[in-house]
């Protein structure tokens, strides 16, 4: 028989090997994984992070005066701070702080003139941003605070000058010494601290005062002898 009959190949179906995965691609797939979550977690924070400042700015502080509650008040001392400038041979104005401050606020927005600050630092809190001057300032050539530990300001009156300014005066002690300190305060905001779950009022106050008052007179007057301050005040109802 021509033409002689085909024969049919026969294919043999042969089932690729399975591949054991190694320790290496299991490593790579959990490496993947674990970049995508944490990618999709970063996604997250950043989103919260942004919409969290327009949420919280709704419910936080007001600057009205009139929203100010009448009490007693105690410092609160995270969010508190006197800064101090003064001016370094004519260059350039030094700056610093104290911290750690405690004390007592007695406010009644309708009866301002019985109002009451009775403040007190440690003067070892100072702090600039060099070591080396933060340790001659707190030597005895300086604030003595082995000898002075701590400078208090006690007011006698406080004058309204404005909606939301006023004029406190009163008695600074520092480096053992007592003289009068004028300070204008500002109001910056009054509200309930969502974090400290506390009724809270913040003030901004400035002076003037003379370090040789208060017989501070290393390097006069080649460093000023005028040091203008700077207070952030915050201060807790009822705690």
């Amino acid at each position: 028989m021509w033409p002689p009959p085909r024969k049919t190949a026969r294919l043999e179906h042969r089932s690729a090997p399975l591949i054991e995965p190694t320790a290496s691609t299991q490593l790579m797939e959990l490496s993947v994984t674990t970049r995508f979550l944490a990618a999709g977690a970063m996604t997250a924070l950043l989103a919260l992070s942004a919409l969290a400042p327009q949420a919280m700015a709704q419910e936080i502080a007001t600057k009205d005066p009139n929203a100010v509650r009448a009490g007693d008040y105690k410092v609160e001392p995270y969010h508190t701070q006197i800064g101090f400038s003064i001016s370094h041979l004519g260059f350039t104005d030094l700056s610093g702080f104290f911290s750690g401050v405690s004390g007592t606020l007695t406010l009644d927005p309708e009866k301002i003139g019985i109002a009451k600050l009775d403040v007190s630092f440690p003067v070892q809190s100072l702090l600039t941003t060099v070591s080396v001057l933060d340790d001659q300032l707190k030597s005895d050539q300086w604030f003595d605070t082995a000898k002075f530990p701590t400078a208090t300001f006690v007011s006698t009156t406080v004058t309204m000058t404005g909606s939301n300014t006023a004029t406190i005066v009163g008695n600074l002690e520092l480096h053992g010494v007592t003289k009068p300190v004028t300070l204008n305060a500002r109001l910056i905001g009054s509200g309930d601290d969502p974090w400290l779950k506390l009724y809270t009022v913040g003030f901004e106050a400035t002076g003037e005062i003379k370090r040789s008052d208060f017989n501070i007179t290393q390097f006069l007057p080649a460093v000023g002898d005028e040091v203008t301050l700077t207070i952030a005040g915050s201060f807790v109802l009822g705690s």
